[in-house]
Formats: structure tokens, sequence, C-alpha cells
């Protein structure tokens, strides 16, 4: 998944990072570089949390949609990949049917955006868990 962040930086601190889609959600780092590592791995904590607490994973909003915002005046929008199918730890083998067209359509964006079939399809399912969610 690809969650927006929103950098800030004051003359006497560190870079500090907001996660907009994710209330709570903060991370900070010296260099720019450091402080959007450091992003990834606050949402990898947090949504572990959620996911422990039995809570949805929110989906990611556009850019677009916080920039409005005026909390995040001033700060600079990046956006930052996330692995869930990292993501509380144990995973099962499972047998699924779909029609070969649509596994190869799978696997050739995987492929491209250097992901596998099965991390493809847990994300898919979150995204769309989510975004039902919402209605």
């Amino acid at each position: 998944m690809r969650y927006p962040v929103v950098i800030h930086k004051d003359i006497e601190s560190d870079y500090g990072v907001t996660v907009p889609d994710l209330p709570g959600c903060f991370s900070a780092g010296g260099t720019m570089d450091e402080a959007l590592q450091e992003a990834v791995e606050a949402i990898e904590t947090h949504l572990e949390g959620l996911l422990l607490d039995g809570e949805p994973i929110p989906a990611p909003k556009s850019i677009d949609e916080h920039q409005g915002n005026p909390d995040y005046a001033d700060g600079v929008w990046a956006l930052v990949t996330v692995d869930i199918t990292k993501l509380s730890g144990k995973t099962r083998r499972i047998n699924i049917t779909l029609p070969e067209r649509v596994l190869n359509v799978m696997d050739k964006y995987a492929s491209e955006h250097g992901g596998t079939r099965s991390g493809l399809i847990a994300e898919a399912a979150i995204e769309y868990i989510a975004s039902r969610q919402e209605e």
C-alpha cells in the first residue's frame, strides 16, 4: 500500500512526518531519507497494532484529498510504500481458482512493481475491504 505522508521541518528540529490516514502515526528523522524510512516503520507498527486489535486497516486517500487541511500547510508531501504482506507474521497457503487471463495480468503487474502474486492479492483484498468499510 502507498500512504501519503507530510513532512515538516523547523529550523532547530529534525524532519517530522505525519501520516494523515492513520491518526496518531508520526515519525521523524535527521534527514529527509531517514524520515521517510522511519515513516515506513511507523506505519508498519501502527497497522500491526490495528490488526492485533481486530481493527480494519484504513485505505489510504490521495494527497489531493489531504492538501486542503490547514494542519498540513507548508508541508512537503511524499508517498511511502508499505508491504502489508509482512504484517501479522504467520502466513497460510490457500487454494483459489481464477481465470488464466486474470492470473497473467496479476503476475505481470506484480513483477513490474517488484512484488508477488500473493502480495498483490493480499494488498488488493485489504484495500478493497477498507474502501467498503468507509461506505
